[in-house]
């Protein structure tokens, strides 16, 4: 018997069946001897179109007890190698988007006295800045890679510093990011001028723009930035659903066409493998816009994906 926890096995109790946990994983109530921990953030006060995503770790939990623990395509199997667990969700503040960054902010600070890699299911994008704040108080200043359809670097929204749209330029003035290892893969769409592109440039993040993209594979760009960052430096990953195309990722709040596909996500993420990768979220997931449940599921599975290259998985 393995020494690991193990998702239930769905030829072992039906997939509607079980906890309604990450890949029905086993809930734990201690950070004691993780490697990993799931943890949702059911939140959307810091959106600013439409609203949902606190439904968003739910529906990526009941999805994800279609995934299997072998990964047929890289070989990775992280429940021979990694702890992992699910840890609940977080009890944000719905009333208040200050007091759940907060909650936010002190809870990942708790668990990261902890040697474990949190992976976060949101709830809207803001909840990454109280979540870089955490990490760099424990590794210092992170390389990011950063993919969505938006740079999410407003000055404000509607007088508002702290909202899913400013989250990256209040972490850059914060100096919680090495601004040279910035990477953000998908943005598009239009804006309100081009510094809404441009700016965070000067920055020095590096953009990559979805048209750049359309066609290409993106093992070679997940290849480059690997090599770029380096196996030391920690590194914390953010992945936005809507950098997908609303054709694979309609059920989210600010839908942009022309996005990536998901074989590229796929890709990109696969070719991360070597990263120190510190912690990771999954963001922006809105299930009443997609009845179907797909994005939810893509979510899950790329959740997944990022659980198969974090350090210590060796495929087989």
């Amino acid at each position: 018997m393995s020494e690991f926890n193990q998702p239930i096995s769905g030829n072992e109790l039906a997939r509607f069946s079980g906890p309604n946990t990450f890949m029905r994983l086993p809930q734990a109530r201690s950070f004691d001897g993780l490697d990993v921990a799931f943890l949702g953030i059911p939140m959307d006060i810091g959106t600013s179109w439409r609203s949902g995503t606190r439904f968003g770790p739910k529906q990526i939990r009941a999805e994800s007890a279609m995934i299997r623990p072998y990964n047929m395509a890289t070989g990775a199997a992280p429940f021979d190698h990694l702890q992992v667990a699910d840890i609940g969700d977080l009890a944000i503040n719905t009333f208040s988007l200050a007091d759940s960054l907060r909650i936010i902010r002190e809870t990942y600070g708790a668990i990261l006295q902890h040697d474990l890699i949190p992976m976060a299911m949101g709830g809207d994008h803001s909840i990454t800045l109280p979540i870089l704040r955490a990490i760099a108080a424990k590794h210092g200043p992170v390389a990011l890679v950063h993919v969505d359809a938006h740079a999410d670097v407003n000055d404000d929204m509607f007088g508002e510093k702290e909202t899913h749209g400013t989250v990256f330029r209040r972490a850059q003035e914060e100096g919680l990011l090495q601004s040279d290892k910035v990477y953000q893969i998908g943005l598009r769409g239009t804006g309100y001028a081009a510094t809404d592109f441009t700016e965070a440039q000067g920055w020095g993040f590096q953009v990559f723009q979805a048209h750049e993209l359309w066609g290409r594979g993106l093992d070679q760009l997940g290849a480059e930035i690997r090599r770029d960052i380096g196996p030391e430096r920690p590194v914390y990953i953010t992945y936005d659903i809507d950098s997908l195309d609303p054709a694979y990722a309609p059920g989210t709040g600010t839908p942009e066409i022309g996005g990536l596909t998901t074989p590229q996500a796929l890709q990109l993420i696969r070719a991360l493998r070597g990263l120190n990768i510190v912690g990771c979220d999954l963001v922006e997931v809105s299930p009443p816009y997609d009845p179907s449940g797909n994005t939810a599921l893509t979510g899950a599975n790329l959740l997944y994906e990022l659980l198969c290259v974090l350090p210590g998985v060796t495929p087989h």
